[in-house]
């Protein structure tokens, strides 16, 4: 049985990607991806909200490509592996490889890899309207309520439940270090200050929780 999430998604990708046979068979193999064992918080439930998140986004900042926007939010995690360091990069192979299988254009399947690869890092200084929105779409769940960020960074440990404690908060209190001391962690262009404000409040909490 198709659970609701999974329903949600498909109409997107029918959308934006198309009901091709070749676009089906694309999806399923997505979609069989997101469901793999491990993914506590990188799932099925994960790519629904950063989806349903650049859609809402792009409503009242539209972008320029919708259909690559939300191609590279469903491709963004779609190869998600802790122990390994080129997940974006495989993920964003696999995307340009579907969309130009799919008949998109050169120019489309390359900008929906850049797009991708631009969630390694999630810099927003330079990048155009379609990638901020992607990267302001999956940084979402940073802006949560405490309650479900806090679930969030519960299901991130157990995703890394190979590395010991004190290697998880040497390791997770850098990566939080590293957001908290950028300018912004959503483009300046979208106005989503109250993100930026709830973000910088969790980061700092969970920081806060690590160091004691």
């Amino acid at each position: 049985m198709v659970s609701g999430v999974e329903l949600e998604l498909r109409v997107a990708w029918q959308r934006h990607l198309g009901t091709s046979e070749v676009a089906t068979e694309w999806l399923d193999t997505v979609l069989g991806a997101y469901r793999a064992d491990g993914r506590h918080y990188h799932g099925v439930r994960h790519v629904a909200w950063v989806v349903r998140h650049v859609e809402s986004i792009a409503a009242d900042h539209p972008v320029d490509d919708l259909d690559g926007t939300v191609a590279a939010a469903f491709f963004h995690d779609a190869v998600y592996e802790p122990t390994r360091h080129d997940n974006e990069a495989e993920s964003a192979a696999m995307a340009e490889r579907a969309v130009r299988e799919i008949g998109w254009t050169e120019h489309a399947c390359r900008h929906v890899a850049e797009m991708v690869m631009a969630t390694a890092g999630h810099d927003v200084d330079g990048v155009d309207r379609d990638t901020a929105v992607l990267l302001a779409a999956d940084l979402a769940v940073l802006a949560a309520e405490p309650s479900r960020y806090a679930d969030y960074a519960t299901a991130v440990r157990r995703e890394y439940a190979h590395v010991d404690d004190g290697g998880w908060r040497a390791g997770r209190s850098a990566v939080l270090r590293t957001l908290l001391a950028r300018p912004r962690l959503f483009a300046a262009e979208l106005e989503l200050d109250e993100w930026e404000r709830r973000a910088r409040a969790n980061l700092t909490s969970e920081l806060a929780s690590l160091a004691g």
